[in-house]
């Protein structure tokens, strides 16, 4: 079955940074896309960042652009998101997620929370 586990999660400074993994089982995850997204207290989950299956494309909301990156490894089966100058604005749990024979599955979810 479709798995999807994140790491990397914590309480970082603002201004600090954090690397997320998410490791992918259950399906080739070479040919699928994967999304970042991520969900603070009281709100709506929300994408903060998309990679195709080969990595060339990437894509990211405006709030992150310049601060995160999004990247893969296919021979690890494994998406990461790379987090640099963070803002209290980022704290929330961050999922990764994939779309695979059309239904939508996610992972557990990393908390990340920034304070001082």
């Amino acid at each position: 079955q479709v798995q999807l586990v994140e790491s990397g999660g914590g309480l970082v400074h603002p201004g600090g940074s954090l690397r997320l993994a998410c490791v992918a089982s259950g399906f080739t995850f070479s040919v699928y896309g994967m999304n970042w997204y991520r969900q603070a207290p009281g709100k709506e989950r929300e994408l903060v960042a998309y990679i195709s299956r080969s990595g060339g494309n990437t894509s990211y909301r405006d709030s992150v652009k310049g601060r995160f990156t999004i990247s893969r490894d296919n021979a690890k089966n494994t998406v990461y998101l790379q987090m640099n100058s963070l803002k209290s604005e980022d704290t929330a749990v961050y999922y990764c997620s994939a779309q695979v024979f059309g239904n939508a599955y996610w992972g557990q979810g990393t908390q990340v929370t920034v304070s001082s």
